[in-house]
C-alpha cells in the first residue's frame, strides 16, 4: 500500500495577509492532491493558514508541536505530535517531509531550510528567492523556487516524477 506524499509546509508565526493567503491556497492545494501536510501545528501564521487550507478540503493534517501539550495546537491539524522538544522539533518537521515548501519567516525556517538541505530533501521557497537572504547561495540543485502555490504543486510533481523525494 502507498503511503501519501508528506508535504512539509514552514514559515513564520507573525507574516503579512499576503503570505497568509499562499498557506492557506497551499494548503488547499495540497489536500487536493491527496498529499498529506505536515507543519508546527501551531495556531498562528503559516502554521494555521496552511493546515486550515488542507483541513476544510478535506485534507490530512500533521502538526508537530514544539510543547508536551498540544494545547496550542491549531484547530485544524487532526494529528498533533507533542514533542516537548521546543525548536528542535525542527528535525522532525524535516526529516518527516518528502519535499519541504518554505514560506516567508524567520531563524527557524531558515534552520529547517539548512535541515533539510542537510538531510538531502527538495526544498521549495515560496514567495522568496533563497540567494535574496545573506550567506546563502543557490548553486544546489535542491533548491527551487516559486512564486505562487500552484507553481508549488507543480514544482512537487516534477521532483516526484525525477525520484527526487
Amino acid at each position: 500500500m502507498d503511503r501519501p506524499l508528506v508535504i512539509g509546509v514552514m514559515g513564520g508565526g507573525n507574516v503579512d495577509p499576503a503570505t497568509m493567503e499562499n498557506a492557506y491556497e497551499l494548503g488547499r492545494l495540497v489536500a487536493g492532491q491527496d498529499w498529506c501536510l505536515l507543519n508546527g501545528g501551531r495556531d498562528s501564521g503559516v502554521m494555521e493558514a496552511s493546515a486550515k487550507g488542507a483541513c476544510e478540503n478535506g485534507g490530512m493534517t500533521i502538526g508537530i508541536l514544539p510543547d508536551d501539550t498540544s494545547q496550542a495546537a491549531s484547530p485544524y491539524i487532526r494529528i498533533p505530535i507533542c514533542t516537548g522538544m521546543g525548536m528542535a522539533r525542527n528535525c522532525i518537521n524535516v526529516l518527516s517531509s518528502d519535499v519541504v515548501v518554505a514560506c516567508p519567516g524567520g531563524a527557524g525556517t531558515l534552520s529547517e531550510i539548512a535541515l533539510a538541505l542537510k538531510a538531502g530533501k527538495p526544498v521549495i521557497t515560496m514567495g522568496f528567492k533563497l540567494n535574496e537572504l545573506p550567506g546563502i547561495g543557490s548553486g544546489t540543485s535542491e533548491i527551487f523556487y516559486a512564486g505562487t502555490p500552484q507553481e508549488v504543486i507543480k514544482t512537487i510533481k516534477k521532483i516526484v516524477q525525477k525520484g527526487n523525494k
